[in-house]
């Protein structure tokens, strides 16, 4: 008998042990409905294009519709939030960028935790930055003679942002901390009054995503004296990068686009989602449509995703506190 009821027990705790990873795995098979990409912004944004260039090739693979909700405000916290109370089973998912990472270190007060609270899922691509400045009011033709004309003037010179936080101030931050210059900050509303004043010289240089800047720099109305990335962007090969130019810390502005979920997402669904985004991601139009946009795809695991989260949100934490950067 005591045999007997050591090995019931025996086969209990087995049994149990065996159970606790199918707690990880979906019950039902998935999706059975609509999902819902959440944007945390505006329709038109880069991101917003990413969710919707996907929705359609993920609904083909699903069987199901797939949606995409904007929900714009507070700096993408509105949509972030409502992704991070959503429940962890795949019907909700949100599209977002590495600004991401970098909100948590300007509002103190945050209605979640980005560390603990998502899922990542996948990268979709990854977008560089360029830095350009006005030809005439800032008459430097290359990244030397801006960081000579810098030193020589200090406090001279302006430089525009759509506003404090954004990736574009942050830039140039990094730039200005580590080379020891000085060019005074001038934040706007939006990229559009950044942009319009850049064309005006009225300010003399600012950081902008590289299919934004192009137009501007292939027309001569802005020069173009360096850009992010470890390579050249194939959208402009003879534009020469930072690290050509002996800079090798600008990498790190380039910013990534990705999918994500609540916390606990089942590692089945995660898995199914980034099989299937990386499907899409392979097909030419996808990518065409991508680069037209200055994103290259790329392929990131879940657990990559994640190291790449958690390591940005240290990096931008220290740059945030370092110079002093606040949200207003």
């Amino acid at each position: 008998m005591m045999k007997t009821c050591l090995a019931l027990v025996t086969t209990l705790l087995t049994l149990a042990g065996l159970a606790t990873p199918c707690l990880a795995q979906s019950v039902a098979p998935w999706p059975q409905r609509t999902v819902t990409l959440v944007v945390p912004y505006s329709p038109g944004t880069g991101i917003d294009i990413v969710a919707r260039l996907l929705a359609p090739r993920l609904s083909e693979r699903w069987g199901q519709p797939v949606v995409v909700d904007n929900r714009p405000g507070s700096s993408g916290n509105i949509g972030a939030e409502a992704v991070a109370r959503s429940q962890p089973n795949g019907y909700t998912l949100m599209v977002n960028a590495g600004s991401f990472t970098i909100v948590p270190a300007l509002y103190p007060h945050m209605p979640y935790d980005v560390a603990s609270d998502f899922t990542p899922i996948t990268k979709v691509g990854v977008a560089g930055y360029a830095l350009v400045s006005h030809p005439s009011a800032l008459p430097v033709h290359n990244l030397t003679e801006f960081i000579a004309a810098l030193r020589a003037n200090p406090d001279r010179y302006h430089y525009a942002s759509p506003g404090n936080g954004t990736p574009h101030h942050l830039g140039m931050e990094l730039l200005k901390m580590r080379l020891g210059v000085k060019v005074v900050h001038v934040p706007y509303k939006g990229l559009s009054g950044a942009m319009s004043d850049l064309l005006g010289g009225q300010v003399e240089v600012m950081f902008t995503l590289i299919h934004t800047a192009l137009p501007q720099t292939r027309s001569g109305k802005l020069r173009l004296l360096a850009l992010t990335g470890a390579t050249r962007s194939p959208l402009a090969p003879e534009a020469p990068t930072f690290r050509e130019q002996g800079i090798d810390f600008m990498d790190s502005l380039d910013t990534w686009y990705g999918l994500l979920g609540p916390a606990r997402l089942p590692a089945d669904i995660i898995h199914r989602v980034y099989n299937d985004t990386h499907r899409a991601l392979g097909s030419p139009d996808i990518q065409d449509a991508l680069l037209k946009q200055g994103i290259h795809p790329l392929e990131s695991t879940p657990e990559q995703f994640a190291a790449d989260v958690r390591n940005d949100l240290q990096r931008w934490a220290k740059l945030v506190n370092d110079a002093g950067i606040t949200a207003d």
